[in-house]
C-alpha cells in the first residue's frame, strides 16, 4: 500500500538527484488501485517503460482514469480508437495475471497496443480527451493522484507522462500525501474534486472531444519539444529501457513479486502458508450446514475478519467467481477491512462506499454492466451501514445488481447494527449467501430486533451457527490471560445531590406492572443526566493517580485509557464520530493530570482522530506510554501490544465492555499477561434500600453493573480474589454474587 512506500523527505523528485521522476511513478504503481491523470501531452510509451509498475496496477485491479488533449501519436491514437470498439479480441490477455500483461506491455509492436487496445475496452484504461474552449492551444496539465483504497498521494509534475519526458529530460515532480500537513490535504483534495468536475463533464471551460477527432501527430507536422516526445521510434525506446533496467532502484523493485512462473500467486489466497485454524474451518462448514446462512458469534480478538474472508475464499475456489459486500459501522473498520482483503487475501477490485470515500457509484455501475455482458467480474465492496442506508446507494446497487444478487454473498460485520429499526426496512432479503460477525450478538433491550436480525440469518441464540467464546480463545492462545481489578469509586457530595434529584425526577416514569421506565423523551433525557454524574464524578481523577500507583510508574506502559465519554454514535445514522467541546475537555484534562503527576508520553484517540495509524503505530514501537481513548476503540482497531487498560468508565451494554476487554486481550509474544482496572462508581446505599417500585429499579441497575463485574471476574486469573472483594458490595443490596457467577460460568458450557 501507498503507506509502505520510503517517500524521500523533501517529498520532491528530480532528475540526476538520489529520487528520479520514473522511480515517484513506479513505485506509486506498484503500491495503489486508482490513479487519475490530468495531462497534457501523452503516450503509451510512458506504459511500456514503466511495464513492471503498471502490470502489477492492472493485476491487483488498478483502473487508471486520465484526461489528456486530443493530440497523439498514430498508433496511439489507432489503439484508443479500437479499445472504443467492439472489435477487440475478448481472449487477448488474463488482466489479472501479472506476467501475461507484463510480457504484453514489454513488447513495443503490434501485440502491446493491442493490449493497450484491450485495457481500454475492459475499461481499466478510461479516458476523457479535452482542449480548451476558448481560443487556441490544448491541455497541458501534469498532475494526478494515486490511491490504494484508504491511503492516497497527489503531485504536480514538469515532465510530461511520455518515455521522454520522465527518462531524457532534466524534470522534477513534488508529492502530497494525505495526512502529512494540511497543505497535502487541501491539494488533493482540491486535485480530486478538479478532475472529477472536468471528468464527470460538468466543466464549463473545457470542450469534450469525440475521440474520433483526435489529431494523429506524424513526423514534421509539428516543431514543438512536446510532440517530438510523442513520436518514439521501437529502437529509441528500447534503448532507453534497457538503460533503465540497469538502474539498481530498479533492481531492488523486482524482489517484490513472487516468481514470474508461479501464476498462481495473484489469485486470492489464505494469508498464511498453514491456513485456516480448525475453528476457523468449522465455521465454514456450520455456514454451510445451515445454507449459507448464519451468525458468527466470536469473541473480540479471535479472527472474524479472516474466518468471514475465508468463507469467500473457500467459495471461489469452487466458483471461481468472488462478489462479496461487507457491512460494517466505520470507516476506520472499512479501511480495515480493505487492507485485510487486498492485503493478506490477494483479493482485487475491492471499493469502499462511505461518506469519505468518492466516485464508488462509478464503480458499482461498472460491476453491474459487467455482470450484464457476461465478462469476469470478480469485486469485493465495502460499505459503511450509514452508505448503505442512503438512498444513492440503495438506488444504484438495485439498479445495478437486479437479478444478480443471488451471486452475492453479504458480511455483516457488528451484524448487531443490522438489527436497528432503520436498518430492518432495508435488509438486502435478495442475497442468499449470509454471515453475520459479532462478538455481541444480541440487542440489548431490543428483543423484535433481536428476533428479525436472527430469522434474517437463520441463526438463534445461545448456539447461534458458530461459537468460539472468550475461554475457548484463552485455551487455544489466541488470547492472553488477564488479571481482572475493579476499583470503587464514591460520589462527591454535590454529584450524589444531582443523582437523587435525577432519580426522584425518573420514580413517577415507572410502569407499575413491568417495574421498567416508560418509554418518553423525558426518560431519556433524564437518564442521560443520570449517566453523565456516573461517568463524570470527580473521584475518577484521583482514582485514576491511584491505579498508576498500583502499577507503578516505572511499568506504566502500553497502557489504553478509556476516558469518559457523552453519547454513543448510532452507526446507522453516521459513520464517523465527531468530539464536541465537552469531550475535548474530558480528554484533555486527564491528560494534564498524567502528564503533570509523571510526565507520561501520551496521544489522544478520539473518534474524529485524523492520525489514528501513526499514534497507534507509536504505541506499538513504544514511542509512547498511553493512549486517551473516547468514542472509539470499541470496534475494529486491533493493538496487540495492549498490556493495561483503565476503563475509567463503561456503560451497562455488553457489547462495549465485551469489546473493549477483547482489544486488550489479543495475544503477543511479549505480554504472558493483561491487567485490566475498572473504576465503578458505587451508588448510594440508600437508593436501593426499601421495596418502592422505585427501589427495585434502582436495584435492577445495579445488577447490571455487578453483572458487568461478574463477567469480567469470571475468565480472570484472580477470580476469587475479585468475588471477596465483592462481597459487602453486594451483601448491602442483598444480592447473590456467586450465584451470579455459576449462572455466568455456565454460558462458557454451550
Amino acid at each position: 500500500m501507498l503507506k509502505d512506500v520510503s517517500w524521500p523527505e523533501d517529498r520532491s523528485y528530480r532528475s540526476g538527484s538520489e529520487f528520479k521522476p520514473y522511480e515517484f511513478y513506479q513505485d506509486a504503481l506498484m503500491n495503489s488501485t486508482i490513479l487519475d491523470l490530468l495531462l497534457g501531452y501523452f503516450s503509451t510509451s510512458a506504459i511500456h517503460l514503466l511495464s513492471l509498475g503498471f502490470a502489477t496496477f492492472i493485476s491487483k485491479g488498478g483502473k487508471l482514469r486520465m484526461l489528456i488533449n486530443d493530440v497523439l501519436s498514430e498508433k496511439d491514437k489507432e489503439a484508443v480508437l479500437l479499445g472504443k470498439s467492439s472489435f477487440v479480441s475478448s481472449t487477448l490477455v488474463d488482466l489479472s495475471d501479472f506476467k501475461s500483461i507484463k510480457d504484453s506491455l514489454d513488447e513495443y509492436g503490434n501485440h502491446f497496443f493491442e493490449c493497450i487496445a484491450w485495457l481500454i475496452n475492459q475499461d481499466r484504461i478510461q479516458l476523457k480527451v479535452i482542449r480548451p474552449k476558448e481560443g487556441k492551444g490544448i491541455s497541458h496539465y501534469k498532475s494526478g493522484v494515486f490511491g490504494d483504497g484508504i491511503n492516497k498521494v497527489g503531485f504536480k509534475a514538469s515532465c510530461n507522462f511520455t518515455s521522454y519526458g520522465l527518462l531524457s529530460n532534466l524534470e522534477e515532480i513534488e508529492i502530497y500525501i494525505l495526512g502529512d500537513d494540511l497543505r497535502s490535504d487541501k491539494f488533493i483534495l482540491k486535485q480530486d474534486k478538479y478532475f472529477e468536475e472536468i471528468y464527470s463533464e460538468r466543466a464549463d471551460f473545457v470542450e469534450y472531444v469525440p475521440v474520433e477527432e483526435i489529431q494523429a501527430i506524424i513526423i514534421n507536422t509539428f516543431a514543438n519539444k512536446d510532440i517530438d516526445e510523442l513520436l518514439v521510434q521501437e529502437k529509441e525506446l528500447l534503448n532507453l529501457k534497457k538503460r533503465y533496467l540497469k538502474l539498481d532502484k530498479h533492481k531492488e523493485l523486482k524482489p517484490v513479486f513472487i516468481a514470474e512462473g508461479d501464476s498462481d500467486y495473484l489469485l486470492p489466497k489464505f494469508p498464511y502458508k498453514e491456513g485456516p485454524r480448525d475453528y476457523q474451518i468449522k465455521a465454514y462448514d456450520n455456514w454451510i450446514a445451515n445454507g449459507y446462512k448464519g451468525l458468527f458469534a466470536m469473541a473480540t480478538g479471535t479472527g472474524k475478519t479472516i474466518t468471514a474472508l475465508n468463507c469467500v475464499l473457500q467459495e471461489f475456489r469452487i466458483q471461481n467467481q468472488y462478489n462479496f459486500v461487507v457491512l460494517v459501522p466505520t470507516i476506520a473498520l472499512a479501511d480495515q477491512w480493505y487492507e485485510e482483503a487486498t492485503q493478506k487475501f490477494n483479493y482485487t477490485d475491492i471499493v469502499i462506499c462511505s461518506s469519505k470515500h468518492l466516485g464508488w457509484e462509478a464503480r458499482v455501475n461498472q460491476f453491474g454492466r459487467n455482470f450484464i455482458i457476461g465478462s469476469n467480474n470478480n469485486f469485493g465492496l465495502i460499505v459503511t451501514y450509514a452508505t448503505f442506508r442512503g438512498l444513492k446507494f440503495q438506488t444504484t446497487w438495485e439498479r445495478n445488481f437486479k437479478g444478480f444478487f443471488s451471486l452475492l454473498t453479504l458480511i455483516a460485520d457488528e451484524a448487531h447494527t443490522l438489527g436497528s429499526a432503520k436498518l430492518l426496512k432495508i435488509l438486502p432479503v435478495k442475497i442468499n449467501k449470509r454471515i453475520g460477525l459479532s462478538a455481541t450478538p444480541e440487542r440489548v433491550y431490543d428483543a423484535t430486533g433481536q428476533e428479525l436480525l436472527c430469522n434474517f440469518f437463520n441463526a438463534f441464540p445461545p448456539h447461534y451457527t458458530f461459537v468460539y467464546n472468550m475461554q475457548q480463545a484463552i485455551n487455544d492462545k489466541i488470547l492472553c490471560k488477564y488479571y481482572y481489578y475493579p476499583v470503587m469509586v464514591s460520589l462527591e457530595p454535590d454529584e450524589l445531590d444531582a443523582y437523587r434529584s435525577i432519580t426522584k425526577k425518573l420514580a413517577k416514569y415507572i410502569d407499575s406492572v413491568t417495574g421498567r421506565y416508560r418509554e418518553s423523551p423525558a426518560v431519556s433525557r433524564l437518564l442521560i443526566e443520570r449517566k453523565n454524574v456516573i461517568h463524570k464524578a470527580r473521584q475518577k481523577e484521583s482514582t485514576l493517580l491511584e491505579i498508576v500507583d498500583r502499577i507503578g510508574p516505572d511499568k506504566f506502559k502500553y497502557v489504553f485509557i478509556y476516558v469518559p465519554e457523552g453519547n454513543s454514535a448510532n452507526y446507522d445514522e453516521q459513520d464517523t464520530t465527531i468530539s464536541d467541546e465537552d469531550d475535548m475537555r474530558i480528554v484533555n484534562r486527564y491528560t494534564s493530570l498524567l502528564y503533570q503527576q509523571h510526565h507520561f508520553k501520551m496521544r489522544k484517540f478520539l473518534g474524529d482522530t485524523q492520525d489514528r495509524e501513526a499514534i497507534l503505530s507509536q504505541f506499538r514501537n513504544g514511542e509512547i506510554d498511553a493512549v486517551l481513548a473516547m468514542k472509539c476503540l470499541d470496534e475494529g482497531v486491533d493493538v496487540p501490544r495492549t498490556q493495561y487498560a483503565v476503563f475509567c468508565s463503561s456503560t451497562g451494554n455488553p457489547r462495549q465492555y465485551v469489546q473493549r476487554r477483547g482489544r486488550v486481550l489479543r495475544f503477543h509474544k511479549n505480554k504472558p499477561y493483561a491487567y485490566i482496572y475498572d473504576m465503578v462508581v458505587k451508588p448510594p446505599v440508600d437508593i436501593t434500600q426499601g421495596q418502592s417500585q422505585e427501589h427495585k429499579v434502582e436495584k435492577n441497575i445495579l445488577m447490571g453493573e455487578l453483572k458487568r463485574l461478574i463477567n469480567f471476574a469470571a475468565l480472570a486469573e484472580n477470580k476469587m480474589q475479585v468475588m471477596k472483594s465483592l462481597e459487602d458490595l453486594a451483601s448491602i443490596y442483598e444480592i447473590d454474587i456467586y450465584e451470579m457467577m455459576n449462572s455466568e460460568l455456565d454460558l462458557y458450557e454451550i
